[in-house]
This record gives C-alpha cells, structure tokens and sequence, in this order.
C-alpha cells in the first residue's frame, strides 16, 4: 500500500457502493441541498459578518481613540457617557473572493460501514454550506474550472446546478490557475495524491499571493484500517486490487505511512502560510465549517486542530 502511489485501498462492498452513488449524484443533490443549508444555518446563528474592522456601513464596536488619529472619528455622543473619547468602528464589508475545490473525483465515493454518508457528499455539503455562509458576508465565491466567483444570493442552487451539470473528467486536485493575490483557496479533498502532486499545487495557487486552506476530509476506515482476516482492497481509480491474508498485520505500516503523507502536507501549507486541518466524516460537519469561517480572512495562525 502505497499512498505516494494514490492508492488508498477499500475492501470491494464498499468500492460497489461508491460506483452507485457517483451516478446517482443529481438525484442526492436535493438532500445534498438541504444538509447545506442545515449546517450553514447551525453555523451563521449568532456570526455577523466578517467581524473585522474596516470600510462598511454597519456598526461593529466602539474602541477606545488613539492619539494621533484624526479628531473626527470620536463618536462625541459615547464619549460624553464617561471620561474617556471613544471611536465608532463600521464592520468590513469589503468583498474578496475565495474559490473552493470540492475534490469529486472516484475516491471520494467511498464511505465505509462506519458511518452513513459518502466523502463525496461531505464534501458537497461543506462546499455549498461554506458558500452560503460566505456569500451571506458579503463575499463572492467561485469553483476552479467550473464556476465565475458570483455573490448571488442563491450561491447554493447555481453551485449545484454547476456540479451536477459538469461532464468534464473529474481530477482530484484542481486545475491550475492563478488566483488574486487577495483571494483565498479551499481545497476539500482525501488528498491521497502523489505527494509531489500535493504539494505541486499548492505552491503554484500560493505563487500569486493568495492565501489557502487545504481541508483532508477522510473516511474513519481510511485512519483506523479496522480489517481483519482475508480481504481484497480495491483502488476506486482503476490502479487495480490486492488480497491481503491477515488484513490486520498491515495496520502498523498503514498507519505509518499516513502519518508521513500528512506530515509532509502539513510542512508544505506551513512553509507558505497555509492551514492544514483533517476532518473526519464521522464527525458533525459544523466543527470543520466553524474551523474554516473562523480561518477565512483572519490572518491568524494555521489551523493545527483535527475534527
């Protein structure tokens, strides 16, 4: 088992169930719809705006008057309250764009008996509920490859529309493209890629200034490889099969070479400023949507938790 080698191995039932469910992606998009729009609304209770200080016609704070600044940012009508002068703070509303890659790609089909729903409808459901939240901000945001950065207001329906309706063949790192040097990249994938590929794009969407997020949204199975006895692993993207006698005698090395994958994504992102943060499907999906609108156009430092 090689994950430099993009093989990430699945036992056969669940490589069956995987083919099914990527054909029947128009008819899951409606629940696919609804899952988004539950997770953003869990989310966005109680976040308004970007809660950062800026250009904007909303009121965020009062804070105390540095001197230097100019006299007519006091607000006079807080000040006269106590001793001190106050200036009154309007709410960022500048809009920039951030494009989110949702990987659909084969291997993201696979969901094992562990929990209910695909990688890829996970994924889905973080990009239609990122947008939303996204969008409601003020912001705009686009697909790489398939869709112009837009804030419309129903984000949702035309980012489904965009994927369901997509006949082009399906990779699972984005194309390359040069976003704008104030924009920001979310890459939701398995990232069982070549790890020269990994960190080939990374580096080339980082190259124009742009900040990222690179998101690996992972099966339970694919961090505890819980298989015993006989079993043959099946790599969903046509790199072939393998038996193993005693499934349970490869957990070691399995586990070992993904902790070295990782460590390798985790050193690229930190060397260009990126967050890298690993998600679970067995987990809520608010905890990675939370994590992500907290890093998108913070600034702060990279985001070293896993959900």
């Amino acid at each position: 088992m090689a994950l430099e080698q993009r093989r990430t191995f699945h036992d056969s039932a669940a490589v069956g169930r995987a083919v099914g469910a990527g054909r029947t992606l128009a008819a899951t998009m409606p629940r696919l719809i609804l899952e988004a729009r539950r997770v953003a609304a869990t989310v966005i209770h109680g976040l308004h705006g970007r809660r950062r200080a800026g250009p904007g016609e909303n009121f965020w704070q009062y804070r105390r008057f540095v001197s230097g600044e100019p006299a007519a940012r006091v607000d006079w009508r807080r000040s006269a309250r106590d001793d001190h002068l106050y200036v009154r703070e309007q709410e960022w509303e500048a809009a920039h764009t951030v494009w989110i890659w949702p990987d659909r790609s084969p291997s993201m089909n696979f969901a094992s008996p562990l929990v209910r729903d695909t990688k890829l409808f996970r994924t889905l459901v973080m990009a239609l509920a990122l947008a939303k939240i996204l969008v409601d901000a003020g912001e705009r945001v686009g697909i790489p490859g398939l869709m112009r950065p837009t804030g419309s207001r129903n984000i949702v329906e035309r980012m489904a529309q965009a994927i369901v309706h997509d006949r082009t063949e399906r990779p699972s790192l984005p194309p390359s493209f040069a976003p704008a040097p104030l924009a920001e990249v979310v890459l939701l994938s398995d990232l069982w890629s070549d790890i020269a590929d990994v960190r080939r794009t990374i580096t080339q969407l980082a190259g124009s200034g742009a900040r990222g997020h690179v998101v690996q949204i992972v099966d339970p199975a694919e961090e505890t490889f819980p298989y015993w006895g006989r079993v043959e692993f099946v790599e969903p993207e046509g790199a072939g099969r393998i038996t193993a006698g005693r499934a349970e005698a490869w957990r070691t090395d399995y586990i070992a070479r993904i902790a070295r994958h990782r460590a390798e994504i985790r050193a690229e992102t930190d060397r260009l400023g990126w967050s890298f943060v690993i998600h679970r499907t067995d987990r809520p999906a608010s905890e990675l949507l939370l994590a992500l609108h907290a890093r998108i156009g913070s600034g702060a430092d990279h985001v070293r938790a896993t959900g």
